[in-house]
């Protein structure tokens, strides 16, 4: 079953962001570790198309589903973005139907979209066949991630839920704070409130909500509320919070040196 099937069937899905370490593991380590998908950021990083080829092509034999989360909703950087393998694209800043429609049209081949044809390359796989079925079963499997982080995102949020081929609504918090004018006002209210309405209309449309949650006891106020697909943390601060953790343990075994006061 594919991520969009799991989520169909009213499963929770679980991921995680990767920003720093373009390595050919760590998508590998991603899937050992247990994660169903992982979203490679192009937002908010320097890679290029080639470094974000090489991070799918070396994670999809893990059988991890790969995304990528692309700079802005444009043409050329979602047909690039799934041209080089990835299953589904993330798009941030999502403001309207219209928007919305047009993401679905670029990721989509004809008669759904207008995406276009190259076969045999590395989204396939190099692989020769049936090019109409391929189409047809990739239109079919394919997931969009829409990102609403701005309070016209919010304020069109019914809209966007029920544009055909919108899989997910997908929160970005921190944006969102910034766009209410409450930055990093995580226990708001009205971020809260914002929340369940971004449940309320993906619920209404059948549709999933998703969201990076950065700690367990996030993860927990999230998913009682009713998100369904949860990217936890990504790789840079993964990292950094298991070493801290790790070399403050250690470093409470050491025996002090007379004057160390460290």
């Amino acid at each position: 079953m594919t991520i969009k099937d799991e989520l169909r069937a009213g499963r929770t899905v679980l991921g995680t962001f990767v920003f720093e370490f373009a390595t050919p593991g760590i998508g590998r380590l991603a899937g050992g570790a247990g994660a169903e998908f992982v979203i490679f950021d192009t937002e908010h990083t320097g890679w290029n198309w080639e470094t974000l080829a090489m991070l799918v092509a070396t994670t999809r034999p893990a059988g991890v589903a790969a995304y990528a989360r692309v700079p802005l909703a444009q043409r050329s950087y979602i047909s690039r973005a799934l041209d080089s393998g990835v299953a589904g694209v993330m798009v941030p800043m999502v403001e309207s139907a219209d928007q919305a429609r047009d993401v679905v049209r670029w990721a989509s081949y004809p008669p759904d979209g207008v995406r276009g044809a190259a076969f045999s390359v590395a989204h396939d796989q190099y692989a020769e066949g049936d090019f109409v079925e391929y189409m047809r079963r990739t239109n079919r499997e394919k997931i969009i991630l829409a990102q609403i982080e701005t309070v016209g995102g919010l304020a069109a949020v019914d809209e966007i839920a029920a544009v055909e081929g919108v899989d997910v609504l997908w929160v970005g918090h921190f944006d969102l704070t910034n766009s209410m004018g409450i930055p990093g006002q995580f226990t708001h209210p009205d971020y809260l409130a914002a929340l369940e309405r971004v449940v309320s209309a993906a619920l209404a449309h059948g549709k999933s909500a998703g969201f990076m949650a950065g700690s367990v006891a996030e993860a927990r106020l999230v998913l009682d509320k009713g998100f369904r697909i949860l990217a936890y943390g990504g790789d840079l601060w993964l990292y950094r919070a298991a070493l801290r953790e790790g070399l403050g343990a250690v470093r409470s075994l050491v025996a002090p040196v007379d004057g160390d006061d460290r």
